[in-house]
């Protein structure tokens, strides 16, 4: 499985634009319920101003708001980037740890924010699980979970470890491209033989092409 997501999307990898592991920080905080081109967008201009621990926070709620408005709930992705980089000031030396366990000690950073940075930042192994890895752990039988600690605890068991951030990319671009939530590509997919959403459907996708 894993050799057959790497044939179909090969140069998978983080979408996000970052130069520093803070960027990146502050980047997968705002991607949520957010698409990474969007967040692109902002973090363009954000970063190029604002693009460091303290030049963040010389910046008011009020007016960090307004500079994330368009990636959606950006009054409490404000607050807590406000909150997380003040934390990495006092305690870090603004410097964004290389552990996952200090990660999630931050502010607005959880389990699935904290292994993005700890794989993407600093080349460790872990799996985060977003609504595509999610949703395609589930159609591929590869977890039955019925929340993202539970799937990314299934695919750690069946998946070796240096291979887990990989796959994370490989499901993310999966289920961005090819399988979709709503209409997915199965006419493309190579997964169909292991995939219990194409059994089910017999094939539905295959013959609305």
């Amino acid at each position: 499985m894993l050799d057959l997501l790497k044939k179909m999307h090969p140069q998978a990898e983080c979408e996000l634009n970052f130069q520093t592991p803070y960027q990146l920080l502050v980047a997968v905080i705002l991607s949520a319920q957010c698409t990474d081109k969007r967040v692109n967008m902002i973090t363009k201009d954000l970063f190029a101003k604002w693009g460091t621990p303290e030049t963040i926070l010389s910046l008011s709620q009020e007016e960090l708001e307004q500079e994330i408005k368009s990636c959606g709930f950006y009054h409490n992705k404000a607050k807590n980037i406000l909150a997380a980089t003040e934390m990495l000031l006092r305690e870090y030396g603004g410097v964004v740890p290389a552990d996952r366990a200090l990660l999630e000690r931050l502010p607005g950073v959880g389990r699935k924010t904290a292994n993005v940075v700890y794989a993407v930042a600093f080349g460790g192994n872990a799996i985060a699980v977003d609504t595509h890895v999610f949703r395609l752990s589930h159609r591929l039988g590869l977890s039955d979970a019925k929340e993202p600690y539970g799937v990314e605890k299934d695919l750690s068991a069946r998946f070796l470890e240096k291979d887990w951030s990989d796959l994370h990319h490989l499901l993310i671009h999966h289920g961005r491209y090819l399988c979709k939530a709503q209409s997915p590509k199965c006419y493309e997919c190579l997964l169909t033989g292991a995939c219990l959403y194409y059994k089910n459907h017999n094939g539905e996708s295959k013959r609305s092409k």
